[in-house]
Parts: structure tokens; C-alpha cells; sequence
């Protein structure tokens, strides 16, 4: 008992390192996004290509990433995912030599594939280690947090390496931040090498096949899945939070970088990373308290908090400013930034999506047992949100403005309320309690 209690410490802590990996990688098609407004003269709605692609990606990975999770295990898909996002961020480096916009988007693709792969893997195996319930939720919400330390990062770090934006800002001023993604992969994969982790499902399916019990086709595996209707609920709820999640953040910095604002890279790469420390500190909050509160009740209110965020910055918008704090890159002091009050507001969201990503899983997950990979494969292909709603903002922004268009995060948040109000109730049979799948 006391072995494999190490073991699953272990297996937290690599789990932990790989969802930090995730948002790392993740989070360069942020600044990248202003790199790309200046050095193609692209539009706001064209400056998110990148992260498009690198979303995009998990639409076409999503089911895949599930399948080779139960085929061959937590490990094999591990170093197979950080391989690929190894030679993501190579073809993104190689980009800014070429200055090429299209290589640029082919290596956020394939980064995008590593990241569903990981996002796969982290999510299952800290749910099962915790048991599900509210402690697998807890455990979700702990790795969360790693996730947004590095979210908090990178923002500030590209933002630092830019400057100021100028008709010479390019990729290539990014390379610092690439060549740690490299050696944060290649460390990883050593680590990965060596490490014993424990594969619950596929132990539990070589047993079944020495039985000589059948395996079914993986389109009825997954068919049966999604005639759970609270998960195919949570897979729109997914879809919606991870859109809005990433463009509360990317539309902000286009805003305050734009020339309506203002405001240097170096200074809103600092803003925008409170955004995603704020996201830190409720994951925290999250992991402290998540075996004690039920994710339902967890949604619940930080949806209903969001929606008051998100309406109180379209109202006020720019009619004020506020000081924000920030820290002056030439002499690495703190500093007060003048911002629009609605950019303060919409900053502060970063609260409340903290800790939804873990809520969501575990109230959609609930009840489906061996289907849980299948699941997860799922949710990974719904994460494409995060590069569909950013476009739909940012085309908006070009149209209507930046203020009005925040409109987009506004309806996914009210989408998400009503999920945990309602829709991530599991509908069951009055007579025997058991749950009632859709026909």
C-alpha cells in the first residue's frame, strides 16, 4: 500500500510538470498574436490564426488522443505527445527565420496536437488517481494551477522580449521563449523514459481480453458514450468555456496594444498575465477547497460572478480609466498603467475561468466509467472553442469595436451558468434511480 502511495505521488507530480507543458506552449499564440499584427500588417481577426491553428488541431486529435490512450497507456501516448510538441516549437522557430506566416500556422498545428495529446492524459489519470468525485475534481484544480503559473508566464515573457512594437518586431524576437520550450520537452521525455506510471485502464483491458471477453468496435464505445446527455452538454460547455477562457485574454491584449489604448507590449503582456495569475490564485483556491465543495456548487458561482464581470466592463467600458499595476521594463519597478475600467474588469474574469475546466470534466464525466477515455477524447476535440471564439471576437472588434464585442464571452458565460444549473444534472429513472441514457 505504502509502494503504490508513491507511485501515485509520483505520477501527480509528472501529471503536474505536463499540464504546466500544456499552457507553456499553449499561451506564446497570445503575444505571438501582436508579433503577427505588426510583422504582416495583419487585421485583429488575422492575428489569431495562430491560435486557431494550434485549437483547431484538437478537433482533429481530440478522438485519436483517446483511442491511443486506451490502446497503449498513459506513458507511450505521453512521449509520443511530447515528441510531436518538440518539433512544433522547431517549426515555429524555424518560421521566424523564414519570416513565413504560413510556417508560423503549421507549427501552431502540430503544437496543437501535442497539447490535446497531453490535455488527454492529465485530465483522466488525475481524476481516476483522485478517485472522481470531489477529490478527482481537487486534483484537476492542483494541476490547474501549474497550468496557469505558466499561463501567467509566458505573457509577460514575450511581452519583456517584444518591447515596443515596431516595423522591425518579428518571430524571431520570441526565440528566447521557444528555445525554453524546447528544453522544458526535452526534459520531459527523459523524465517520462524512466518514470513508472500506473495504467488502470489498460491493465483492466488486457484482463477482460485474457477472459476472452470481446472487445467492441470503438464507434460503439463511442456511441454509447454520448448517449450520456449531461456529457454531450459538458462537451458544448467545454467548447464554449475554453473559447472564452482564451479570448478574454487575447481580445484584451489586441486592445490594449491597439492604438485606441495604446498601452507598450512589454506593459499589457504584464496586464494580461495578472489576468491568468488571477486564474492561478482561484485553481489554488480550487485545489484548497475542491474536496470539500461539489464542482456543481464551484460553477455555479464563479459563472454567476463572470457574468456580472463581464457585463459591468461592456457597461463602463472606456468612459474611465483606472491605474493598473505593471512593472517598467527598463529599470524593473512597479509601475501604474492608465487602462480603460472595462479592460480592469474583463482582467478580473481570469477568477472566475479558473477553476471551471476541472468542474466541468468531473459533472460531465460522472457515471460513464471505462468510457472515461473516450470522454476525454471528446472534451479534447471540443477545445477547438479556443481558437473559433478569438476569431469571432476579434472580427467583431474590427466591426462594431473592441467593447461590444465582448458580447461573444458574455453568452458563453450564461451558457456555462446554465450548465451547472441544469444541465449537468443526470437525468435518472424515478422507479430504479439508474440513469436514463438518450435513445
Amino acid at each position: 500500500m505504502k509502494q503504490q502511495s508513491q507511485s501515485n505521488v509520483l505520477t501527480i507530480v509528472i501529471m503536474f510538470f505536463l499540464f504546466g507543458m500544456i499552457s507553456f506552449v499553449t499561451g506564446l499564440q497570445d503575444p505571438f498574436g501582436v508579433i503577427v499584427r505588426a510583422q504582416f500588417k495583419a487585421s485583429n481577426a488575422m492575428s489569431q490564426l495562430g491560435n486557431a491553428a494550434n485549437f483547431i488541431a484538437y478537433a482533429c486529435m481530440g478522438l485519436p488522443a483517446g483511442m491511443l490512450l486506451k490502446r497503449y497507456g498513459y506513458k507511450v501516448t505521453s512521449l509520443l505527445a511530447v515528441g510531436i510538441g518538440f518539433t512544433g516549437v522547431c517549426i515555429t522557430f524555424l518560421s521566424g527565420r523564414l519570416a513565413s506566416f504560413g510556417v508560423y500556422l503549421t507549427g501552431a498545428f502540430v503544437s496543437g496536437f501535442s497539447m490535446c495529446m497531453l490535455n488527454s492524459i492529465v485530465n483522466p489519470m488525475l481524476n481516476t488517481i483522485g478517485g472522481g468525485g470531489s477529490r478527482g475534481n481537487q486534483l484537476v484544480q492542483w494541476g490547474g494551477s501549474c497550468n496557469s503559473l505558466n499561463a501567467t508566464i509566458v505573457p509577460v515573457l514575450v511581452g519583456y522580449l517584444i518591447g515596443e512594437v515596431t516595423p522591425n518586431t518579428h518571430i524571431g524576437d520570441a526565440n528566447p521563449a521557444l528555445f525554453i520550450a524546447m528544453g522544458i520537452f526535452a526534459f520531459a521525455f527523459v523524465v517520462l523514459c524512466f518514470a513508472r506510471i500506473p495504467e488502470p485502464e489498460l491493465e483492466a483491458a488486457r484482463a477482460r481480453m485474457e477472459l476472452g471477453e470481446q472487445r467492441g468496435k470503438m464507434g460503439a464505445a463511442i456511441k454509447e458514450t454520448l448517449r450520456h446527455r449531461h456529457l454531450v452538454l459538458g462537451c458544448l460547455a467545454v467548447w464554449l468555456y475554453v473559447g472564452m477562457e482564451v479570448t478574454i485574454a487575447n481580445v484584451t491584449n489586441l486592445y490594449l496594444t491597439s492604438s485606441q489604448v495604446g498601452v507598450l507590449p512589454s506593459v499589457s503582456g504584464i496586464i494580461v498575465g495578472v489576468y491568468w495569475f488571477l486564474m492561478l490564485c482561484g485553481r489554488l483556491t480550487g485545489g484548497l477547497f475542491g474536496g470539500r465543495i461539489s464542482s456543481r456548487a464551484m460553477l455555479t458561482v464563479v459563472s454567476v460572478l463572470g457574468t456580472l464581470l463581464l457585463v459591468l466592463g461592456m457597461v463602463l467600458g472606456d468612459r474611465m480609466t483606472v491605474d493598473f499595476p505593471a512593472i517598467d521594463k527598463a529599470t524593473f519597478t512597479f509601475i501604474t498603467q492608465p487602462i480603460p475600467v472595462g479592460a480592469m474588469f474583463f482582467v478580473l474574469c481570469g477568477l472566475c475561468t479558473s477553476i471551471m475546466w476541472g468542474s466541468i470534466f468531473n459533472l460531465s464525466v460522472q457515471g460513464l466509467g471505462e468510457n472515461t477515455s473516450i470522454a476525454s477524447g471528446l472534451f479534447m476535440m471540443m477545445v477547438f472553442g479556443g481558437g473559433i471564439l478569438p476569431i469571432l471576437q476579434s472580427h467583431l472588434a474590427d466591426k462594431v469595436g473592441f467593447i461590444p464585442s465582448y458580447i461573444v464571452p458574455l453568452i458563453a458565460m450564461l451558457y456555462i451558468l446554465w450548465f451547472a444549473l441544469v444541465g449537468s444534472r443526470e437525468k435518472k429513472n424515478a422507479e430504479t434511480g439508474a440513469p436514463v441514457k438518450n435513445s
